[in-house]
């Protein structure tokens, strides 16, 4: 199942996608849910829009934090220099960094060097603390695709990384969630991201250092997940500056494509509508 936060008619809400190439009887619609599923048990409204008449919004507002995973890929650690850490190297990115598909990642006056991270993103579905790999599934709603924006001459120079990864709109996630693929498949996906269509990364998620069931051990045996927290679970080597006026899409098979744009500071911007939950 496809799970995606849309505006249509007014405020943001959430319904179920169906592509053409499901074979369904209702291709390329999305029909409304009554609730938030990471919330509350919900139902179809009977409500059906065109999956081309809807603006699609980031899939998740994570209740609390992104967390994300360092040097997760061995050729990545290694583009940048970087040994590979024996245990998960986990950072927060502050859930205001979060922007949808088609949203601007806005470049800011204060980097030289921004850089694309294509990502698998774990969306979590309970409260859980200390959970054993073993039982990792039980504790994840869904999948989505993410881009872990980053500053790589401020990540150098600040010698943490919560500014220059942190920064508005520094997390794009879209372009839904999906719920049907198990533990093993989200372990076996390809990850691509192209900038204004020319092929950068390449890679796939069984080349992770840690695993996911690795990850959800080591982050909650220091602190809880809430539902709709996120889980980034590393990049793919190919990492690369973007430039205002360029496009970045990140697609993962199975799941789909997450397209933004880079635009300078100090060009207007369509204020967001989204809710801050």
């Amino acid at each position: 199942m496809r799970i995606a936060r849309f505006v249509a008619d007014g405020d943001p809400q959430y319904g179920v996608v169906e592509l053409a190439e499901d074979g369904g009887q209702h291709p390329d619609t999305v029909s409304a849910l009554n609730g938030d599923p990471l919330a509350t048990p919900v139902q179809l409204t009977g409500v059906r829009h065109e999956l081309g008449a809807v603006r699609l919004l980031a899939p998740v507002i994570p209740r609390s934090k992104v967390v994300g995973v360092g040097r997760n890929y061995v050729a990545h650690a290694e583009e940048l220099g970087n040994e590979v850490p024996g245990d998960p190297l986990v950072f927060l990115k502050p859930n205001t960094s979060v922007i949808g598909p088609e949203e601007p990642i806005i470049h800011p006056d204060t980097t030289e060097l921004l850089s694309f991270e294509g990502e698998l993103a774990v969306v979590i579905g309970r409260f859980c603390r200390d959970v054993p790999a073993s039982r990792a599934a039980e504790v994840v709603f869904g999948y989505t695709i993410a881009n872990d924006v980053t500053c790589r001459d401020l990540q150098k120079t600040d010698g943490q990384w919560a500014r220059a990864k942190g920064y508005d709109t520094f997390c794009p996630l879209g372009p839904w969630m999906v719920t049907h693929l198990s533990l093993e498949e989200a372990s076996a996906l390809r990850i691509t991201t192209t900038l204004d269509g020319q092929v950068q990364q390449d890679g796939t998620t069984d080349l992770m250092v840690h695993p996911i069931p690795r990850l959800i051990e080591w982050i909650t045996s220091f602190t809880t997940l809430l539902p709709g927290d996120v889980i980034l679970t590393g990049t793919p080597a190919g990492v690369g500056r973007m430039l205002p006026g360029q496009e970045v899409s990140v697609s993962i098979s199975g799941i789909g494509t997450l397209t933004n744009t880079v635009a300078s500071a100090q060009a207007p911007s369509t204020p967001s509508t989204e809710d801050t939950e």
